[in-house]
């Protein structure tokens, strides 16, 4: 995710996998017409890729030769791997590549009672309360249905190369970045963390509903699911216009926020009441037009046929490749994806050959399985 974000926005990416390929393209069906998995394009649309043994001497002295002109490393290998190839960043990189911005992503980090542990994030939901304050009494604890820790740990990866590579506009220095699983995880628990940091009280499972502001929780229509968030006593009084519920307005127990939060359930039985008289599409287009935020719940295929999802490009179709489209916009360099992601090895002898190795040179490195 980290690079494919610096790929969309002009980055030259080139993915190394290990020999075996990239489990990633093994995680289907489905599958794309070359028996890649979607889940691997998802990630991967604009690198060139090309596959390298690391642990083979050759290998790694092949890596060394691409990193002469290279801005960024990024590694995900479990901490000590690098080490043990004889790559450190600090006595092997650095001393070589002076402004290389070395991004390393983990499970736990090398050090502490966790250190170089394996990490997945489903695991890392659980681990570090995600599962916890997500699902309801009947469900227990749950998953969050998308890879939200993963997802945010490329995120977090991509933030400190863009400021690495800040400083070393300023200095001309390279530096490590390091993004772990485990921090990410826990730095999600906003609200709940400081919930729980000044009340002591521990969060437990509210289903769709809010710690902190009500309403703001799912309702049922007359044809489908809504999502109603009300963040403020003037929300709440349109939204008590509009559904005929003004004896609400002047109730005690609903006048702010704090009074709503202890009265929920009585609120939310009024609210269940009218809104289950109401088709999805007219809640949704009334409410929203007088300025309280509600949104139906959609599918997957709903949300990406919405016609604001088209009008914003975000679904990206390009030959024989279909993706997620860019979230940033930026008005003087705009990102767009490129390409489709690479099959397995395509481009090794391309980028050999940009790097100066001659032909003869790449034949070996293709043979004996060190760049297959």
């Amino acid at each position: 995710m980290c690079t494919q974000i610096l790929s969309d926005h002009g980055a030259e990416v080139t993915k190394i996998e290990p020999p075996s390929g990239d489990e990633t393209r093994t995680l289907g069906p489905p599958f794309d017409e070359e028996g890649d998995a979607a889940y691997f394009t998802a990630v991967n649309r604009g690198k060139r890729g090309m596959a390298m043994n690391l642990a083979h001497p050759e290998g790694r002295e092949t890596l060394l030769h691409l990193l002469k002109d290279a801005d960024v490393l990024v590694e995900n290998f479990i901490p000590g791997t690098m080490q043990r190839w004889g790559l450190d960043f600090e006595d092997e990189l650095k001393p070589r590549f002076p402004g290389l911005i070395y991004c390393s992503i983990s499970g736990f980090g090398a050090d502490g009672p966790l250190g170089g542990l394996p990490g997945y994030d489903a695991v890392l939901q659980a681990m570090c309360g995600i599962m916890s304050v997500n699902g309801d009494p009947s469900s227990g604890p749950t998953r969050m249905g998308i890879p939200i820790v993963d997802h945010l740990t490329g995120y977090s990866a991509l933030t400190g190369i863009l400021l690495a590579l800040h400083h070393r506009d300023r200095t001309g220095c390279g530096q490590r970045v390091e993004a772990t699983l485990f921090d990410t995880a826990l730095s999600l628990l906003v609200p709940h963390a400081a919930n729980w940091m000044y009340s002591d009280q521990v969060p437990g499972l509210l289903g769709s509903a809010h710690p902190n502001i009500a309403p703001y929780d799912k309702f049922q229509c007359q044809d489908g699911l809504v999502f109603l968030g009300i963040l403020n006593d003037r929300q709440f009084a349109k939204f008590c216009s509009v559904m005929q519920l003004d004896e609400l307005i002047d109730d005690p127990r609903f006048a702010s926020n704090s009074a709503r939060l202890q009265h929920r359930d009585e609120l939310r039985s009024r609210i269940e009441l009218v809104l289950s008289a109401w088709p999805r599409e007219s809640v949704c287009s009334t409410l929203m037009r007088s300025g309280v935020p509600v949104g139906p719940v959609h599918t997957v295929l709903e949300a990406f046929s919405q016609p604001h999802a088209v009008h914003r490009g975000m679904q990206v179709k390009l030959e024989g490749y279909q993706g997620i489209g860019v979230p940033v916009r930026l008005s003087q360099t705009p990102g767009r994806p490129i390409g489709p992601p690479p099959r397995f090895g395509q481009h090794a002898r391309e980028v050999l050959d940009e790097a100066g190795f001659d032909e003869g040179h790449i034949n070996r490195l293709q043979e004996t399985g060190v760049c297959p």
